[in-house]
């Protein structure tokens, strides 16, 4: 660039205004590559990303961000070549951050639990959850917001922040579930007998599974019933269907093998109190 400044012979005009000017032309060029190599190093970088199978949606943050930061290192090296002291755009930049970040505290935390939901999948776009007290089906996972659709098909947009900071329960992360009943009986009923009826009932149903094996064991002596506990292991899929087909099954066979299922039951008795204000009843005078 000097070597051009020496070769340029123009009388009529300030040398320092010829040199600002070439710097500013000089520039302009860098400022033009520079957008250019950056968007393709930042498409490198996505495409780098997308071979390690993350989410697509971290994918376009990460490489807006990488986008992002490249931009600001081109300005501030730009501002150095014209002669431009940087620091003042550095503290600016500092100071708008810093405001923009007390802003949108909400939203920053938004963004980092969607970041960390998004890498670490404690759940995946078709899991039933439950977050917090919310209940439903993943359909979308964003940066900011978590979508579920609820059983009764309304959609829940829950912000990330708050799916973090509760407790994540995830109905279908393993392949297979346990379900639970517990069943009173008469205490006249036969304990023996009641406990070999639901056993098979557990042989007859294929999709409760043998490993690990179901049982049933006396839980509890109740005011008016003895309660059994049945514990039975079925497919994550099956499990609602499994659960209610043998809920009513035990019930038909309990009824017809003659045994009871008591419900409680309370005795009422009423007694007729006279009113003492009236004082003891007299008989009549006899004429």
């Amino acid at each position: 660039m000097q070597d051009l400044l020496k070769r340029i012979d123009m009388p009529e005009l300030p040398h320092q205004a010829i040199h600002l000017g070439l710097r500013v032309l000089a520039a302009l060029v860098i400022l033009l590559i520079g957008f250019w190599v950056i968007a393709r190093l930042a498409n490198l970088f996505r495409r780098a990303l997308e071979r390690t199978h993350i989410d697509a949606t971290l994918t376009g943050f990460l490489r807006n961000l990488a986008y992002g930061v490249l931009l600001v290192l081109l300005l501030v090296t730009t501002l150095d070549f014209v002669g431009l002291p940087s620091a003042p755009f550095i503290a600016a930049l500092g100071a708008a951050g810093l405001a923009i970040g007390l802003a949108l505290q909400g939203s920053l935390s938004n963004l980092a639990w969607g970041v960390l939901l998004i890498v670490f999948r404690p759940f995946r776009i078709g899991d039933f959850v439950q977050l917090g007290s919310i209940t439903g089906t993943v359909e979308y996972v964003g940066l900011m917001q978590t979508h579920l659709i609820m059983p009764d098909n309304r959609e829940a947009i829950v912000p990330n922040a708050k799916v973090g900071s509760d407790a994540i329960i995830n109905f279908n992360r393993m392949a297979r579930r346990r379900f639970e009943l517990v069943v009173g009986i008469g205490y006249g009923d036969d304990i023996g007998r009641a406990m070999r009826i639901v056993q098979g009932l557990f042989a007859e149903d294929p999709r409760i599974l043998k490993d690990p094996a179901p049982g049933v064991w006396v839980n509890a002596l109740n005011a008016s019933s003895v309660d059994l506990v049945i514990r039975a292991w079925t497919a994550t899929g099956d499990l609602w269907e499994t659960q209610t087909a043998f809920t009513r099954a035990l019930k038909e066979r309990f009824d017809a093998e003659g045994i009871s299922i008591p419900f409680p039951q309370h005795e009422v008795t009423v007694r007729q109190i006279a009113d003492a204000a009236q004082g003891p009843a007299t008989a009549p005078p006899r004429k």
